[in-house]
C-alpha cells in the first residue's frame, strides 16, 4: 500500500471510530488494528495523535464540502435545495441508528475546551458550514423565497446551531423527531 493511501486508511478508519467512541476514548491501537497497520508505524505517518486529530477534522469537512456542493449547489430553488440537504443528514442519521451524531459538533463538545488547535479547526469548519448555508439562504433571499427582513448570515448562524442541538436531542431521545421538530420550525417558521 503507498504511504499516501495508508495514511488515508488511517484517517478513514480513525475518523469512523471517533465519530462513534469520541476522541478521547478512542486509541491508536484500536485505529491502527481497524485500519490493519502495524502498531509502530503510525507515527510514520502522523507526528502525534494530536496531528492526526486535525487530519481528521480535514477528512470531515471534506465529507460535509461534498454534501453541500451536491445539495446547497444543486438544481432546483435554494430552499429546495436547502430541504433536499437536510433530509440527506436526517436518512444517514437513521441509517446510523439515530447514534454518533455531527462529528463536528461531537469534537465541539469534546475538545473545545482541552486544545486551542481543535478549537481553531473545529471553529473553522463550523464557520464554513454557516457560510454554505448563509450562501444558499442569500439566493433564497435575492428570489423572494425567504422573507425581505431576514438576514441570511445570521439566520445560517441560528438554525446551524439549531440542527446541532436538534441533533444532540435525536442522540439522546433515540429518535428522529428531534430533527423534524428542527425542520418544521425552519421552513414552516423561520424562512417562511
Amino acid at each position: 500500500m503507498a504511504k499516501e493511501d495508508t495514511r488515508l486508511a488511517i484517517i478513514r478508519e480513525g475518523a469512523r471510530l471517533i465519530h462513534s467512541k469520541g476522541y478521547n476514548n478512542t486509541g491508536l491501537s484500536d485505529i491502527l488494528r481497524s485500519a490493519g497497520i502495524p502498531k509502530g508505524s503510525f507515527y510514520f505517518y502522523f507526528k502525534s495523535k494530536d496531528d492526526f486529530g486535525l487530519a481528521v477534522i480535514d477528512y470531515y469537512w471534506a465529507f460535509i464540502e461534498g454534501m453541500a456542493k451536491s445539495y446547497l449547489e444543486g438544481s432546483g430553488t435554494p430552499l429546495e435545495r436547502f430541504e433536499r440537504f437536510i433530509d440527506a443528514y436526517e436518512n444517514i442519521f437513521e441509517k446510523m441508528n439515530l447514534s454518533c451524531g455531527c462529528p463536528i459538533g461531537n469534537l465541539m463538545q469534546e475538545m473545545s475546551d482541552l486544545s486551542e488547535d481543535f478549537r481553531k479547526k473545529v471553529g473553522s469548519v463550523y464557520s464554513r458550514m454557516k457560510d454554505a448555508i448563509g450562501k444558499c439562504l442569500e439566493e433564497a433571499k435575492d428570489k423572494g423565497e425567504v422573507p425581505a427582513g431576514l438576514d441570511p448570515a445570521e439566520a445560517a448562524q441560528f438554525i446551524l446551531n439549531s440542527w446541532e442541538g436538534a441533533i444532540m436531542h435525536m442522540k439522546l431521545a433515540k429518535s428522529i423527531e428531534p430533527l423534524k421538530v428542527f425542520k418544521r420550525m425552519v421552513f414552516e417558521r423561520i424562512l417562511k
